[in-house]
């Protein structure tokens, strides 16, 4: 699969990226690189955050950091004060946080880990003002419900990152800096939270029909096909040929934005293709 490296700030959050995934193959829209940062962060639970050491000026210090999401996709952090990270902050907000894609969400789980998408957010990491902590208590426990255990701890506060800009990897060869302003527009994919399950369904439940998808809609012939990812404008598939193993984006023949809507596109387009046969 190839797609432009460079940065996608010429493109809107609702507008499509595109990719060729073979050689052959005409660009097929999918989803612009905020977008899939937005996908990514929303899927995630537990980022890499770096503060700036008090202790050693200059260098990065590295903590596991849980955290929640706001709508505008800023994460939000509950942190103690002694925390070493906590009193790098208050000497300099200044952080960044990586957040991989999570491994529920890989399909091989014996892929290089460095084909797999990820998201460098780097900004301002502040106490969120009083009037804002209520909400922000809520949505920390909506992804920690066990933090009610210390959320009241005296030496525990409420903070929020605000980026001022955001990297995406999406694979070898698939990165781009994006901008703070498209990243907070974006929305996380509507198929997020199901993909694992349509991705696990068809490959196991449709193999033969992800042959005929990759004949008919990619002009592949395969001896072997599954399909790798999923969002609201279509698929990829890994394709095993005469030639080697082949990577194919497929488009899907309208938007989607539920799996009962994915499931009818798939549904027709393959009695497209058998029609064809």
């Amino acid at each position: 699969m190839s797609s432009s490296t460079s940065s996608d700030s010429s493109i809107s959050s609702r507008t499509h990226a595109r990719t060729a995934a073979a050689d052959d193959q005409a660009a097929v829209p999918e989803p612009s690189f905020s977008e899939r940062c937005r996908t990514l962060v929303y899927m995630g639970r537990i980022g890499s955050l770096s503060t700036l050491s008090r202790k050693q000026p200059g260098f990065p210090f590295g903590s596991v950091m849980p955290y929640g999401l706001d709508a505008g996709g800023r994460p939000i952090f509950l942190i103690s004060t002694m925390a070493m990270h906590t009193q790098n902050l208050e000497a300099d907000p200044r952080a960044s946080l990586l957040i991989t894609q999570p491994s529920s969400t890989q399909t091989d789980s014996n892929a290089d880990p460095l084909g797999a998408s990820r998201v460098t957010l780097m900004g301002n990491v502040l106490t969120i003002p009083k009037p804002e902590v209520a909400n922000a208590r809520r949505l920390y426990l909506e992804r920690y419900a066990n933090s009610k255990y210390w959320v009241n701890f005296d030496d525990f506060s409420f903070y929020r990152m605000d980026p001022v800009d955001v990297y995406f990897v999406g694979g070898f060869g698939v990165m781009g800096w994006v901008p703070a302003s498209d990243y907070e527009r974006a929305q996380p994919d509507p198929l997020a939270e199901a993909a694992a399950g349509i991705i696990e369904h068809m490959n196991a439940d449709h193999k033969n029909s992800l042959l005929l998808l990759a004949r008919r809609f990619a002009g592949i012939e395969s001896q072997e096909a599954a399909m790798i990812s999923v969002d609201r404008l279509g698929f990829h598939l890994r394709l095993k040929t005469a030639e080697g193993m082949r990577g194919a984006r497929i488009g899907f023949v309208r938007e989607v934005s539920n799996p009962e809507e994915t499931r009818s596109v798939l549904i027709d387009m393959v009695e497209l293709a058998r029609a064809q046969v």
